[in-house]
């Protein structure tokens, strides 16, 4: 039986705006206006009068602004989800195989030409995006990436987020955000090769943005706010519990945050332990773990471990903690998450930041049918085959006689061709009937 300590008054759907028809009106100025309609909404919505594509001077620039710490703490980031994106990538093999004897097929995969990493910047600056994006779009082997960021109107893009990109080997730096970066990206503005792919995380124009140029170019997948589920046992240590909890909804006013676990006693000490915490941070930061726990945040009081993992998979969240005893159990037996992580030792943060996997991830239960950001987003697998005029006969026989099946007789007449050039002296029977 689940019981609800703690039930949201709304979902991540509730508030979201109807913004489609404003994004489509950007995206089709820009589309037709090019640069100079694209300048237009940025000196309207990023208010910055400075160079749009940033020259290597002024690349070297913000990357002295940077303190050496910070740049080790980038290198390390860059190394592990290098380093992680690297053994994905060697998952991914050619293939060759004989179907049947003279019949040789294969799969090829090769990078997408050019990528689109979006990173945000408004009320944080997503230094961990521009690595998380940049890196594996670099791995797959992208010929050109384009890193686009907002920029500040008395600063442009934060130093950081610049040393990030062009570390991680972005090839273009866009100072430009919103659906404008979206367009000129996809567009091919600003001399910029057109993208073949967009990719990272943004607010609900910028994710509206990709919705609609979806199929004209690749989506890593469509983004709503970020959202965070643990699942704790008894002999979970409440205060990293609700440390974790409070970690995830200072992402927004409306990220959700589940608690969900068989004990009573550690959810009644996590609901006590929350509000103190959220009160204790700064206040743009409390400000939004406050309306994200007060809204959307559920504890789940379950009777078993089963009945946990169910309500997970139900929930199917972006990030999914377990603090629980045994946890090769809840590895092999949780199938819906975005990013799984096991035990105490690990957190969200630590893959939102630094450790290596990817942080861009699906939301809002997209979890159920796909994973996250990796290196295969950005290949494409690609078949091909060839064939012996005797391994083809067995093929083009079915082929026309299912083509004719199916009323293709176009379709059929290509085998027919082919049955009659190579084997002259034969007769075969090309319709489906017996």
């Amino acid at each position: 039986m689940i019981t609800y300590l703690k039930k949201a008054s709304k979902t991540s759907s509730t508030d979201a705006a109807d913004v489609q028809a404003v994004v489509r009106g950007i995206l089709d100025d820009i589309e037709v206006g090019g640069d100079a309609k694209a300048l237009e909404y940025a000196a309207k919505f990023d208010k910055y009068g400075g160079n749009i594509l940033l020259s290597r001077d002024e690349i070297d620039a913000a990357k002295a602004l940077v303190p050496e710490k910070l740049k080790r703490d980038i290198a390390f980031a860059h190394a592990n989800v290098k380093r992680f994106a690297e053994a994905q990538k060697s998952t991914l093999q050619d293939v060759e195989v004989e179907i049947v004897p003279g019949l040789i097929a294969g799969q090829k995969t090769i990078p997408v030409d050019a990528a689109g990493c979006y990173i945000p910047g408004g009320r944080y600056s997503h230094i961990a995006s521009a690595i998380m994006t940049v890196t594996t779009a670099k791995v797959a082997g992208c010929r050109h990436i384009t890193a686009a960021s907002p920029p500040r109107p008395d600063s442009g893009v934060a130093p950081a987020i610049i040393y990030a990109a062009n570390l991680c080997g972005a090839d273009s730096i866009l100072a430009m955000g919103g659906v404008q970066a979206v367009a000129a990206m996809v567009f091919g503005l600003f001399d910029l090769p057109q993208a073949n792919i967009l990719v990272g995380p943004g607010n609900q124009f910028v994710a509206e943005a990709k919705r609609i140029l979806f199929g004209r170019v690749g989506i890593d997948m469509i983004a709503g706010p970020t959202d965070s589920l643990i699942l704790a046992d008894k002999d979970a240590d409440a205060e990293i519990v609700a440390a974790d909890l409070v970690g995830q909804a200072e992402h927004g006013y409306n990220s959700p945050v589940w608690l969900v676990t068989n004990d009573r006693a550690l959810a009644e000490k996590v609901l006590a332990l929350v509000p103190p915490l959220i009160a204790d941070l700064p206040e743009t930061n409390r400000v939004n773990a406050e309306a994200a726990w007060r809204d959307y945040a559920e504890v789940i009081l379950c009777d078993t471990r089963e009945e946990m993992a169910a309500t997970s998979d139900r929930t199917a969240p972006e990030h999914l903690t377990v603090q629980a005893a045994d946890l090769d159990w809840w590895k092999a037996r949780l199938t819906c998450y975005g990013s799984l992580f096991l035990g105490e030792e690990t957190t969200v943060a630590f893959g939102d930041k630094a450790s290596g996997p990817n942080h861009v991830l699906p939301t809002s239960g997209a979890a159920r049918y796909t994973g996250g950001l990796s290196v295969h987003k950005y290949m494409k697998i690609v078949t091909w085959q060839r064939a012996t005029r005797a391994g083809m006969k067995a093929v083009a026989e079915a082929t026309a006689r299912i083509s004719r099946l199916e009323g293709m007789e176009a379709h059929a007449r290509t085998a027919d061709i082919r049955l009659a050039k190579y084997f002259p002296r034969e007769n075969f029977d090309l319709t489906s009937e017996d």
